[in-house]
C-alpha cells in the first residue's frame, strides 16, 4: 500500500465555500467583499505554487476530487492521499469569522472530495484565535473516521508548546487524531527572527526556522511527555535539518535540565516515539550523504511519503531519491504511514 500523506486540494474562491457557511456569514462576505482569500504562503502564480503540468488553463490547480485523483493518486500509485487544504482561513482575526470559514472549509473537503472518491482522507482545519472554537470543530468533525489529524501552521501567534494549545492535543489524543503542522504562517508575526524580508525566497526558506522552533518548543513545554501517545507530522518542512538541531537540543539539554525537569526522554527518543516528517521536499543532494541523514535519524520510519501535490517539488514521477533503495520506498510509502494514523488502520 502507498499513502500520499501530503496533497493539496485547490479552492476556487470564497463562493465555493458560501453553500456551506451559513447566511450569516454568508451575506457579511458579500458586504464586506471578501471574494477570495490570497496568501502570500503560497501566492497562486509562483513557480513553486504548482508544476506546469499540475495548472489548469484557468484557475488553481486540483479544484476537484477527478481532477486531484487523475494528476496526483493514480500516476504514483498511491491507494490513499490525504488532504490538507491551504486555503487560507486562518489569516482572519476575528474568532467567529476565522470559525465559520474554517468549518465550511472543512465541509467542502468532505462534500466535494472525501464523498466523491473513497481514497481520499483529510485534515481538520482550524484557526488557532479561538482554542475554544478550534477544539469545538475537532469535536464535529472528528466522527467522521475519513479525518486522520488536525492541521495548524508552522508559522503560529505563540509557539505550539505553550498551554493554551493543550485542549487541542487533547482533542487530538481522544480522538485518535494525529497534528499537522504545515508550513505556512497566520501572518500574527513576522517569518523570519529578524522581522520582514523583501523576498518569497527568504520566507519560504524561513519556513525551516518556524519548525525547528516548534519542535524545540513543543519538547521543552512537555507536550510529548503529557501526550506520548500523540504524534505530530512535519508537513512540508524538509527533514535534513533534523538531526542538528536534535544535537543542539541534546547538548544544552544535559545542562539546562532544570529548567525542564519533566523531559524526562532525550530529544531522540522524543522524535522516534511522537515526530514524523514529510518525503518532499528533499533539501539535500541526491547522493549517499542523504542516505546517511536517515542513519543520523536512528529510524527509518520517520518519513512519510509525499507528493506535496500541486506544489513544484520535484520532476517527473518519482518524488523518492534515486539513493533509497526499495526496502525503504516501501517503509516510508506504507508502513510508516500506517504506524502514524491511527484512523488509517480501520474502515472510513
Amino acid at each position: 500500500m502507498q499513502i500520499d500523506c501530503d496533497i493539496h486540494p485547490g479552492t476556487p474562491d470564497t463562493a465555493a465555500l458560501f453553500p456551506y457557511l451559513p447566511e450569516h456569514w454568508r451575506d457579511m462576505s458579500a458586504m464586506r467583499g471578501i471574494a477570495d482569500l490570497h496568501s502570500t504562503n503560497y501566492p497562486d502564480m509562483t513557480p513553486l505554487a504548482a508544476r506546469a503540468d499540475w495548472r489548469p488553463p484557468k484557475g488553481r490547480p486540483g479544484t476537484d476530487a477527478a481532477a486531484v485523483a487523475t494528476q496526483c493518486l493514480e500516476p504514483f500509485g498511491s491507494d490513499i492521499g490525504i488532504l490538507n487544504p491551504l486555503f487560507p482561513v486562518q489569516s482572519f482575526y476575528s474568532d467567529d469569522l476565522a470559525q465559520a470559514y474554517a468549518s465550511a472549509l472543512n465541509d467542502l473537503t468532505r462534500g466535494e472530495f472525501l464523498d466523491r472518491d473513497p481514497r481520499f482522507r483529510a485534515s481538520i482545519v482550524v484557526s488557532l484565535e479561538n482554542i475554544e472554537m478550534a477544539v469545538a470543530e475537532i469535536e464535529r468533525c472528528a466522527p467522521d473516521r475519513r479525518f486522520v489529524q488536525v492541521m495548524v501552521l508552522a508559522g503560529t501567534a505563540r509557539p505550539l508548546g505553550r498551554r493554551n494549545h493543550w485542549p487541542i492535543y487533547e482533542a487530538c489524543v481522544r480522538h485518535d487524531l494525529a497534528l499537522a503542522i504545515h508550513a505556512g504562517q497566520e501572518f500574527r508575526n513576522a517569518p523570519t527572527a529578524l522581522g520582514w524580508p523583501s523576498y518569497y525566497l527568504e520566507d519560504y526558506v524561513a519556513h525551516a526556522q518556524s519548525f525547528q522552533y516548534q519542535l524545540t518548543s513543543l519538547f521543552c513545554e512537555g507536550v510529548f511527555n503529557r501526550y506520548p501517545t500523540l504524534k505530530v507530522v512535519l508537513l512540508e518542512s524538509g527533514w535534513t535539518w533534523v538531526p542538528a538541531l536534535l544535537w543542539r537540543i541534546a547538548k544544552y539539554w544535559g545542562g539546562l535540565r532544570f529548567e525542564v525537569p519533566w523531559t524526562d526522554r532525550s530529544p531522540e527518543e522524543v522524535v522516534r516515539d511522537q515526530l514524523r516528517f514529510s518525503l518532499t521536499p528533499v533539501d539535500g543532494p541526491d547522493t549517499d550523504q542523504l542516505r546517511r541523514v536517515i542513519d543520523h535519524l536512528g529510524s527509518d520510519r520517520l518519513i512519510l511519503f509525499s507528493t506535496d501535490y500541486p506544489h513544484s517539488q520535484f520532476e517527473g514521477a518519482d518524488p523518492f531519491p534515486s539513493t533509497f533503495d526499495p526496502a525503504l520506498r516501501s517503509i516510508i510509502s506504507g508502513d510508516a504511514p500506517l504506524a502514524t494514523y491511527a484512523r488509517l488502520g480501520g474502515a472510513p
